[in-house]
């Protein structure tokens, strides 16, 4: 799934290409009905044609169009959707699940998979993504303010940064990695973790998150930034990935787990409870 660094990168690609345009047309592709959350899809279709992008923001793992009448279009690319500006002509790819086009004569393709895309059309963007906490590289999501959730949660702290109320944008990559960095056992309680063990786990996700926007996010499978290119953050990760493979850190092997039902890697040595 794309996660923070991957969905800002594509916002950074794609604003100076979006930002100023009208949408002529959308076309929602047969077989990808479900992508349309708040709208039957030719009534989501309908909501787009005309408007123009004055905006287009990002919270969490959500792109946030802002629109010329006060709506905001709301997109989440979930497990394998990618967003690529193309010209317009551009034959549709494979997977390919909806096309927007702009009165410039480019369009926007989203690609899915799985198609577990969403999109919303919405008055308050916040109707779209309910339950979720502070963006994880926002200045509200504060060592105190992480210090605070965790203290509330008694679940594994790999679960808890996972879970999108406590800092909106972390996923599977990142969460191991910052456990990493931080020398954090991923399977602790969160509501165990002293302040000092708090202070290193809130200063690694933001190393890891800001390392892998340099890289332009990771490419395990399929993300692809907003004109079609993979990142290269993967080759680049502590230990995400990397069972069997000896730490860099310490050389122990390292191993992986589940937790909260996600394959989980960490170091047993430098990552003891």
């Amino acid at each position: 799934m794309p996660e923070l660094p991957e969905v800002e990168t594509i916002r950074r690609d794609l604003s100076p290409l979006l930002v100023g345009r009208t949408i002529t047309a959308v076309r929602i592709h047969p077989g990808a009905e479900r992508l349309a959350v708040t709208h039957a899809p030719r009534a989501l279709e309908r909501a787009l044609v005309g408007r123009r992008i004055e905006a287009l923001d990002r919270h969490g793992k959500y792109l946030v169009a802002r629109l010329d009448d006060g709506r905001s279009w709301v997109l989440h690319l979930r497990m394998t959707g990618s967003l690529v500006h193309t010209g317009q002509a551009d034959v549709a790819e494979r997977f390919e699940r909806a096309r927007v086009d702009l009165d410039d004569g480019s369009s926007l393709r989203l690609r899915d998979m799985r198609k577990f895309a969403t999109w919303h059309v919405v008055q308050d963007a916040r109707e779209a993504m309910p339950h979720t906490g502070p963006d994880a590289l926002s200045a509200e999501c504060s060592a105190a303010w992480l210090r605070q959730a965790l203290a509330r949660r008694g679940v594994a702290v790999k679960a808890a940064l996972l879970d999108q109320a406590v800092c909106a944008g972390v996923g599977n990559i990142y969460a191991d990695e910052a456990c990493w960095i931080a020398r954090i056992d991923p399977r602790t309680p969160a509501c165990e973790l002293g302040p000092r063990r708090v202070a290193r786990l809130y200063a690694a996700l933001r190393e890891t998150l800001t390392a892998s926007l340099e890289h332009r996010g990771s490419s395990f499978s399929d993300y692809r930034d907003g004109l079609g290119a993979a990142g290269w953050h993967h080759v680049h990760v502590h230990v995400f990935r990397r069972e069997g493979e000896p730490c860099e850190r310490c050389g122990a092997t390292i191993e992986k787990t589940r937790v909260a039902g996600r394959g989980t890697h960490f170091c047993p040595r430098c990552q003891r409870r």
